[in-house]
């Protein structure tokens, strides 16, 4: 079947659906120039392992190297604006209020910029910051604002000397409870579930697919590459979010 046979044969499972979930992946932020958690292990982090940057023991042992990573990957993102894809998730969500849930392993934030409301960020946002532990005054949130934390590399609270880290999941984390319960709770209700950009090999991202599917969704897979879900497939458009996206959702 041609791209766009697949395409107008996806369409109509979309449109029989009542309510459709969105799980996306590094693929469709790769299409507006992010690099993958690896290809940003270039230049001065190219000798360093992912353990090295994105644990919790890495931040306690070198907080101001991988600080300063992180750091640079947010400046990387200031230059990179959200491509088709994203654009046509969001403007499908304008137009069908309550009918597309968004559910990213992103941390990019593109999804929101490109204007898509209440996206379940599975691994975090790379823009904010929270503290490294809890306050050891017993503060609240208030009284504990990291915009407010000492300026540094990384930056500290004045009273106590508690770190400001990213607020990504690091290797070994648990994903936000909530989120992970609100995307679960859009897997088992959807009709549909796009699998867009994605490997299907973290999980329990990828979980999520399954979950779908044992429900009953019809899963349409969207990728040029080969994927770990591409068996649980009923439909699988072979080619990038950008290109195939648009006319997908347009309806």
């Amino acid at each position: 079947m041609s791209l766009s046979a697949s395409i107008l044969a996806a369409r109509q499972l979309l449109q029989e659906a009542a309510h459709i979930a969105v799980l996306s992946g590094a693929g469709i932020s790769a299409e507006s120039g992010v690099p993958t958690f690896r290809d940003a292990q270039t230049g001065l982090w190219a000798h360093l392992r992912p353990e090295d940057l994105a644990t919790e023991d890495a931040f306690r042992r070198h907080p101001q190297r991988v600080w300063d990573w992180y750091a640079e990957r947010r400046a990387s993102l200031a230059e990179v604006q959200p491509n088709a894809g994203h654009r046509a998730l969001a403007e499908f969500q304008h137009r069908h209020p309550g009918r597309l849930t968004v559910i990213t392993q992103n941390v990019d934030g593109l999804h929101q910029r490109a204007g898509s409301t209440g996206v379940l960020a599975l691994h975090g946002s790379l823009a904010a910051d929270r503290w490294l532990d809890p306050c050891p005054a017993g503060r609240g949130p208030t009284a504990c604002d990291v915009a407010r934390a000492d300026p540094g590399r990384p930056p500290r609270c004045a009273q106590c000397g508690n770190w400001v880290r990213p607020a990504v999941v690091w290797f070994g984390e648990l994903l936000p409870e909530d989120q992970l319960r609100q995307a679960e709770q859009a897997a088992s209700r959807c009709d549909a579930m796009l699998v867009v950009g994605t490997a299907g090999a973290v999980y329990p991202a990828a979980g999520l697919a399954h979950q779908a599917r044992a429900a009953g969704a019809r899963l349409i897979v969207v990728n040029p590459h080969p994927s770990e879900l591409d068996g649980l497939a009923q439909l699988r458009l072979v080619g990038g979010a950008a290109q195939v996206l648009p006319p997908l959702l347009d309806f």
